[in-house]
C-alpha cells in the first residue's frame, strides 16, 4: 500500500541517492581540474597562447592536455561544458531539503526553544538567507576589497562563521549545520552560473566573432573557482553531520563549524601545494588533527542543546493529533519499554554515550513529535530496535502501525 508516509521516505532517499552521485561528479571533476591547472608545465613546443601542458596516463591510454590562459587562436568544434554536475547537486540538494526540512519542519527544522516560529515562516527565513548569502558574497567579490583574495578569504571565513551562529539562534541544531553547508554550497553552484560559466561563454562568443578574448574574465572565473575548492570539503562535512549529534547538538556547534572551514583550508592547502609541485608540506596534517581535536573538544563542552520542548503543549496540531489517539499511552509504554535504553538523555545501553542521531524517546511530547520516524523504523519496518537488543514483537509493532495510521487520518 503506497501511503504519505512510505512514500515521503523513498523520495527522500531516491533525492539522497541523486544528490550524493551529482556530487561526487562535481566534487571529482573540480578536484581533477584543480589538481589539473597546478600540474601543468611549460614546455618548448608549446602552441601559441598555451599557458602549458600536462602527460597523463589512465585506463591504458595516455593523455596529453594543453591549456589557454585566455583562449586558443581558433575554437575547436566540440567543446565539453562541466557546469550541469554544479546545477544538478545544488538542485537536488534544494530538493531534499525540502523533503525533509520543509516538509517536517515541526520535527527537524523548527525549535521552539530558540525562535518559535510558525512553518513558513523558517522556510522563508531559510530559503532567504540562502539568496542573501550570495548576494552578500558576491558583493564582497565584485569590491575593491575583493581584489585582494586573501584578505576576501579572510572575510569569507568570518561571515560563514556568523551564519553559523545565527542559524543555531533560530533552528534546530541539526538544522542550523545543514542549513550552512546549503549556504554555502550555494555560494558554490551560484559562482558556476552567475560567474564561471557565463564569463566562458563571453570568452567562446569573442572567438567566433573573430574578437581577442579579454583575459580578465578567465581571472575572475579563477578566484570564485579558487573559492570551490577550499570550500568543498567543509560542505560535505556540513551534509553529513545531522547522523552526528555530537556534532550538530553541542552548545558550541557552531564553533565547531568554523574549525571544519579551517581544516578545508589545511587539507586542500597540501594537496594544492603538491599538485603544484610544492612538495609536501606535512605541517598542515598537524594542523588539521589539532583542529579536530579542538571540535571534539568542543563537541562536550557544556550542555547538549534540547532540539524542543518536551512538554506536549509544545506540540504543533499536527503533532499533537498522535498524542491524543486512545492507543497512544500503549504506544508509549511500547516505545519507552523498547527504545529508551538507546534514545535517551543519558543512555545506559553500554558503550552508547549518546542518543542516536540525537532522537531522545522519553517522554510523551518527544515520542508524538517523532511518530513517522517511530512508525518507519518500528512498524513499517524492522529497522529498531536492532534485533541483537531488545526484541519487538509483532503485536508491538502492529499497535504502532494502526496508532499511526489512525492519527494520520484523523
Amino acid at each position: 500500500m503506497f501511503e504519505l508516509a512510505v512514500l515521503g521516505a523513498w523520495s527522500e532517499f531516491a533525492l539522497r541517492w541523486l544528490h550524493v552521485i551529482t556530487a561526487i561528479a562535481w566534487i571529482g571533476s573540480s578536484f581533477y581540474f584543480i589538481a589539473l591547472d597546478l600540474g601543468l608545465r611549460k614546455s618548448p613546443d608549446l602552441p601559441k597562447g598555451a599557458y602549458g601542458e600536462e602527460w597523463q596516463v589512465h585506463g591504458g591510454g595516455f593523455y596529453h592536455i594543453q591549456k589557454y590562459l585566455v583562449a586558443p587562436d581558433r575554437l575547436p568544434e566540440h567543446l565539453i561544458w562541466h557546469k550541469w554536475q554544479s546545477y544538478s547537486t545544488w538542485l537536488s540538494g534544494f530538493a531534499l531539503m525540502a523533503v525533509v526540512y520543509y516538509l517536517g519542519a515541526e520535527f527537524y527544522l523548527i525549535d521552539p526553544s530558540r525562535a518559535d516560529l510558525a512553518v513558513w515562516q523558517a522556510v522563508a527565513l531559510s530559503m532567504a538567507s540562502l539568496a542573501v548569502g550570495w548576494v552578500i558574497y558576491d558583493r564582497l567579490c565584485k569590491s575593491r576589497f575583493g581584489e585582494d583574495n586573501t584578505r576576501l578569504m579572510i572575510l569569507l571565513f568570518v561571515l560563514l562563521v556568523l551564519m553559523a551562529w545565527g542559524y543555531t539562534q533560530v533552528f534546530t541544531g541539526r538544522a542550523a549545520l545543514l542549513h550552512l553547508g546549503a549556504f554555502t554550497a550555494t555560494i558554490m553552484s551560484a559562482n558556476v552560473f552567475f560567474i564561471i560559466i557565463p564569463n566562458q561563454k563571453i570568452v567562446v562568443a569573442d572567438l567566433r566573432a573573430g574578437r581577442t578574448p579579454d583575459p580578465k574574465y578567465g581571472v575572475i572565473a579563477k578566484q570564485r573557482s579558487t573559492h570551490n575548492n577550499y570550500l568543498t570539503l567543509p560542505v560535505i562535512f556540513l551534509m553529513l553531520s545531522h547522523h552526528y549529534p555530537l556534532a550538530f547538538a553541542s552548545d558550541y556547534n557552531w564553533l565547531i563549524a568554523g574549525l571544519v572551514f579551517l581544516m578545508g583550508v589545511t587539507i586542500r592547502h597540501f594537496f594544492n601545494t603538491m599538485h603544484a609541485g610544492g612538495g609536501y608540506v606535512w605541517w598542515t596534517w598537524a594542523a588539521t588533527v589539532l583542529l579536530f581535536l579542538g571540535a571534539v573538544w568542543l563537541s562536550v563542552l557544556g550542555d547538549p542543546a534540547r532540539e524542543a520542548r518536551d512538554d506536549l503543549a509544545a506540540l504543533s496540531p499536527d503533532q499533537a493529533r498522535f498524542a491524543d489517539d486512545p492507543a497512544f499511552e500503549d504506544v508509549y509504554w511500547a516505545v519507552v519499554g523498547h527504545c529508551s535504553m538507546c534514545h535517551a538523555d543519558d543512555p545506559v545501553w553500554p558503550g552508547l554515550h549518546w542518543a542516536p542521531k540525537g532522537i531522545v524517546l522519553e517522554t510523551e511530547a518527544q515520542i508524538a513529535r517523532a511518530a513517522r520516524t517511530i512508525y518507519l523504523q518500528s512498524g513499517r519496518s524492522h529497522a529498531m530496535p536492532p534485533p541483537a537488543t531488545v526484541m519487538m514483537d509483532t503485536e508491538n509493532r502492529q499497535l504502532i502501525s494502526e496508532w499511526y495510521r489512525r492519527a494520520r487520518a484523523s
